[in-house]
């Protein structure tokens, strides 16, 4: 199972299973002990071109393609498939300072992911 959810929500340690950061900075005003994350794969992040590219104006469709072709690079697959095998072996939360999560890079992720 692979779930959604932004950094800065509480923490749900029964549902939650491991914990991934997918965003490339850390998120402001957070410290490491309350977000709670377990793992951070920059690889699988966005880059900060792409980041300020779609902040600049980009269209969403555009995106979700160049944000699928960084994650075909060779780090970013190592990086899928090892949390496809986390996601084997228990659930798996994706984390974003993103408000809008069904519209952010980490819904496109978690669709790589399960598919």
């Amino acid at each position: 199972m692979i779930r959604l959810r932004r950094v800065y929500d509480p923490l749900e340690p029964e549902e939650d299973g491991v914990r991934v950061l997918v965003d490339r900075l850390w998120p402001r005003g957070l410290s490491k002990a309350a977000a709670g994350v377990d793992e951070w794969p920059r690889a699988v992040a966005p880059s900060s071109e792409l980041r300020k590219w779609f902040h600049g104006g980009g269209s969403a469709g555009e995106f979700r393609r160049r944000y699928e072709a960084e994650l075909a690079s060779a780090d970013a697959v190592a990086e899928l498939d090892r949390l496809r095998a986390l996601a084997a072996a228990g659930p798996v939360t994706l984390l974003t300072a993103v408000k809008d999560l069904e519209s952010s890079h980490a819904a496109v992720l978690a669709e790589v992911l399960r598919g």
